[in-house]
C-alpha cells in the first residue's frame, strides 16, 4: 500500500482535492437535503461557530509550533504538530459544513459598507486560501506518510510545505477575523 501511495503522490492528491471540493461545495450549495442530515440540538449548532474560532486558533499555535520545530530538526514533534493540525483542520471543517448544510452560510450583520469593502474582501481571501491549501496540505502529507523520514528531503516536500503551512497560518488567521468581523464586532 505504501509504495502505491509512494509511486502516485499527484494522481491520490487530485482524487482527494476532488473529493473534498465536492463534499465542501456541495455542502456549501446545499446539495445535500437538510432532511436527510441528523439535527443536532438548535444550542449545539449554535456554538458551532464559537468552537470553530476556538479550533482555528489552537491551530494556528500548533501549526505555528510544528513549523518551530522543524527548523530546530524536530521531525517527531513536527509530524506529530502537522498531523494535529491536520485533524484541528478536518475537525473545523466537520463542523462547519454541518452547520452549513443546516443553515445556511451566516449572513453579515454589520452596515454595507463594511461588508462590501471589509469583510467580503477578507471572506473571498480566506475561502481562496483554503481551497488552494487543500492539494497542498494532501501532497505534502501524502509525501511524508509514504517515505521514511529520511528519503523526505529528496521530495518537494520542504518547499511545498513551506507555502502550504504559510497559506494555511493565514487562512486560519483570517477565518478567526471573518469569526470576529459575525459574532464578536457586529
Amino acid at each position: 500500500m505504501e509504495a502505491t501511495v509512494r509511486n502516485n503522490v499527484p494522481a491520490l492528491t487530485a482524487l482527494l482535492t476532488a473529493v473534498s471540493l465536492a463534499l465542501v461545495f456541495g455542502a456549501v450549495l446545499g446539495v445535500v437535503p437538510e432532511q436527510s442530515i441528523p439535527r443536532a440540538p438548535d444550542s449545539v449548532i449554535a456554538a458551532i461557530p464559537h468552537a470553530n474560532a476556538v479550533i482555528s486558533v489552537v491551530a494556528i499555535a500548533v501549526i505555528g509550533g510544528a513549523w518551530r520545530a522543524i527548523r530546530r530538526g524536530n521531525v517527531a514533534r513536527h509530524r506529530a504538530g502537522m498531523l494535529t493540525g491536520l485533524a484541528l483542520f478536518v475537525a473545523f471543517l466537520g463542523l462547519y459544513l454541518y452547520r452549513v448544510s443546516l443553515e445556511g452560510p451566516t449572513e453579515f450583520p454589520g452596515p454595507g459598507a463594511v461588508e462590501r469593502f471589509v469583510y467580503l474582501p477578507i471572506l473571498a481571501v480566506h475561502i481562496l486560501l483554503a481551497i488552494v491549501c487543500i492539494p497542498l496540505l494532501y501532497y505534502v502529507l501524502l509525501l511524508a506518510l509514504s517515505r521514511p523520514v529520511s528519503a523526505i528531503p529528496r521530495t518537494n516536500h520542504r518547499r511545498v510545505g513551506r507555502v502550504a503551512a504559510s497559506l494555511w497560518l493565514v487562512s486560519f488567521t483570517l477565518g478567526v477575523v471573518v469569526y470576529a468581523l459575525l459574532y464578536v464586532v457586529y
